[in-house]
């Protein structure tokens, strides 16, 4: 039985074993919302997963989905914000090299998306949380989840919070997430249309016909081979390559042996597969990095690198703390604090309090922290004296920390080694257009092949804002149910 990713021609298929008008493989968020696309357009849905079940990385998910423009979450909570300033602050922190033409779709069409998501039975508590954390502590519906409000984006686009969180009791960070309350609607949607679904069945490569379009699916199950057709299309929407080896290697080497916020089912098939079949690739190299740090303590201290300087305002959003830790700083970064600011944050509840752990060192003064740390002589010190010298003032004129959390660093001192704390997810995949049809080398859609979610460069490149995966998989992957429903 082959391995090799490369299409079967059609003519070779003796037997199809299932048969709809729209395939889709994969049943996370894109997967889902391209079945319910596609069968409200009047197509017959299979969807199939290697799984057992519904859900992929989305039901494990936090549940941040990323949507703004004037919400009618962001209205009833006082919030203002327009599709252009969407636009404007994704298009600033999503590059470099972010595809604006899907920004802007998405920007403009994000306020209808939420309807859509509500009319599925996707709820949303009116409440907003303002602390700094990788989540909301609570069911809180709202909050910023891509450093909206902080430096340098605060500046250049007027701040609204678009992290949108689904309700849900008895949450619990990292175990039992809101992404579960996302996907479970959506799958109760999706089934009432009389979405099909076939479940432990991994999708192998593609069935093509001669002139190089899609016609179906070769997929396995416990060993044995099964063909699956597609009257109108196939949809590819099976995550990332985060769990590949060879792939991280040869794309994303920075995140060798680090691969996390995905699942080991994300091992970039429907991107070998359709890439087998000449799709052209886009930003392979891109990768959201987290940083596991408690966004109360970061906030209240200082990050520096290993030549003991800051780099970064430390009350931005966390993963662009990780991406810059990662890329900028070869994972050598450490977080000082006094004691006084580590106790304040300690009293503070987060969803990131299994962040804290016991400083690495603890000193009376500076330079007795700075010769613990083996930092060179007068690295950490003169940082400290620039910082403390304008936070006295309440401000941070070289890296813009926000006012509230600029205090001076007095009085006994800690540090935290910090270096390797980072883990990230891949952000490439194949190249899409607006309508989620799946490009060729040549620029052409391949007929019969469409794509969304994190199997695709969607509207992410070198930069990330939590929600954007559920916001992008979720936005075109109804695209693509609409687009290949309408296929003939």
């Amino acid at each position: 039985m082959s391995n090799s990713r490369r299409p079967i021609p059609s003519a070779e298929v003796d037997t199809w074993h299932f048969e709809a008008d729209v395939v889709i493989a994969g049943y996370g968020i894109a997967g889902v919302c391209a079945a319910i696309e596609a069968a409200r357009a009047g197509a017959e849905v299979l969807v199939l997963d290697r799984s057992g079940g519904w859900g992929g990385a989305a039901a494990q998910s936090g549940g941040w989905i990323y949507l703004g423009g004037g919400t009618p979450l962001q209205h009833a909570l006082c919030f203002e914000d327009t599709a252009e300033n969407m636009e404007r602050f994704m298009t600033a922190a999503l590059g470099p090299g972010a595809d604006v033409a899907k920004i802007h779709d998405y920007a403009h069409g994000s306020v209808e998306h939420y309807r859509w998501l509500t009319e599925c039975g996707v709820r949303f508590k009116e409440e907003f949380w303002g602390e700094p954390g990788w989540e909301v502590a609570h069911d809180e519906g709202l909050g910023y989840s891509g450093g909206e409000n902080a430096a340098p984006f605060n500046e250049l686009v007027p701040p609204a919070p678009r992290g949108h969180v689904p309700q849900m009791t008895d949450k619990r960070t990292g175990v039992r997430g809101a992404g579960y309350m996302l996907m479970k609607p959506l799958v109760e949607t999706a089934e009432a249309l009389g979405v099909r679904a076939e479940y432990d069945l991994r999708a192998r490569t593609l069935v093509c016909d001669p002139d190089g379009g899609v016609e179906g699916i070769a997929a396995r199950r416990f060993g044995e081979e099964y063909y699956i057709r597609a009257r109108r299309g196939v949809v590819l929407a099976t995550g990332s390559f985060a769990y590949n080896a060879d792939m991280i290697e040869t794309y994303a080497p920075r995140l060798i042996g680090r691969p996390a916020a995905a699942i080991e089912e994300h091992d970039g098939a429907g991107i070998l597969m359709a890439q087998a079949a000449g799709a052209a690739l886009a930003h392979m190299d891109a990768t959201e990095v987290a940083f596991f740090g408690d966004p109360q303590m970061m906030a209240r201290g200082i990050l520096v690198n290993g030549r003991g300087q800051r780099f970064i305002a430390e009350d931005t959003y966390g993963g662009r703390i990780g991406q810059a830790a990662l890329i900028q700083q070869d994972n050598s970064v450490y977080l000082v604090m006094d004691l006084d600011s580590h106790e304040e944050a300690l009293t503070t509840r987060t969803a990131t309090e299994f962040f804290r752990q016991p400083p690495t060192w603890a000193a009376e003064t500076v330079e007795e922290l700075e010769s613990d740390m083996s930092l060179p002589a007068g690295s950490l010190t003169g940082t400290v004296e620039t910082y403390n010298r304008h936070a006295a003032d309440g401000r941070d004129p070289l890296l813009h920390k926000k006012t509230q959390w600029v205090r001076p660093l007095t009085g006994a001192v800690a540090a935290w080694d910090m270096r390797g704390f980072t883990a990230g997810f891949t952000l490439g995949g194949l190249r899409t257009d607006t309508d989620s049809r799946v490009l060729h080398v040549d620029g052409e859609p391949i007929a019969g092949l469409f794509a969304a979610g994190r199997c695709t460069s969607g509207v992410c490149a070198g930069g990330y804002a939590s929600g954007t995966s559920l916001g992008d998989g979720s936005f075109f992957g109804r695209r693509a149910g609409v687009t290949a429903a309408a296929r003939r």
